[in-house]
């Protein structure tokens, strides 16, 4: 009756019928090319230089998209503007950008109950409960929890700045992760911190294995 009363209307174009239209979803940039098998930041090798140094505690990160245009507007109206509804059809897409058999649990990566209470929702888990019907895996919104609150990430910030900022900021619980084979999904990727950190806690709880998966990637 909503729908009837108020017909959806894509987020980027305006034309009636669904949040996403297939003609706006068909002009998002793949996050594609030669791309690091760890961080799928662009790269001439299979390994960047960032993850051959430090490896991260996740065994994988893939993007669906370039974190420009359309896609940055589908994020900021997901994130900011309190378009959850959204999820549904970026979860989609996101999942076409994945092997299932990679994970056995979908996990999103928490926000500090502070800023989801200012928010009103965890954009990641909009997208990782979605996901995990799609893909027709378990869903664990408690695998992970951030523990302390961070100031928020700035575009500007070097890897390592990045890195220092979100170190020990999440916690997981052994009973819901040990011996599991985690998606840990977030929004988007930029340089792999804050992906990093919370694998990381994943990883001591007994998780096997953390692979992250984002809508978009920031290059």
């Amino acid at each position: 009756m909503i729908d009837v009363l108020f017909p959806p209307q894509c987020a980027l174009c305006g034309r009636g019928g669904s949040l996403l239209c297939g003609r706006c979803a068909e002009g998002l940039v793949p996050a594609a090319g030669s791309r690091c098998d760890n961080c799928w930041r662009p790269s001439a090798r299979p390994r960047c230089r960032d993850c051959t140094a430090g490896p991260p505690a996740f065994s994988s990160v893939r993007a669906a998209f370039v974190m420009d245009g359309d896609a940055r507007r589908l994020v900021h109206e997901l994130k900011y503007q309190g378009l959850s509804a959204l999820g549904h059809p970026m979860a989609r897409l996101m999942a076409a950008a994945l092997d299932p058999a990679d994970a056995e649990l979908v996990a999103p990566v928490p926000l500090h109950r502070g800023r989801q209470r200012s928010r009103g929702y965890n954009q990641p888990d909009e997208l990782a409960r979605h996901l995990a019907t799609l893909l027709g895996l378990p869903y664990e919104r408690g695998a992970a929890r951030r523990v302390r609150a961070t100031a928020p990430l700035a575009r500007s910030q070097g890897r390592d700045e990045r890195r220092r900022i979100v170190a020990g900021a999440f916690a997981a619980v052994p009973g819901r992760v040990r011996g599991r084979r985690i998606l840990l999904v977030d929004d988007v990727v930029t340089t792999g911190a804050t992906l990093d950190a919370c694998a990381r806690a994943l990883r001591d709880a007994g998780a096997a294995d953390v692979r992250g998966l984002a809508f978009a990637r920031a290059d």
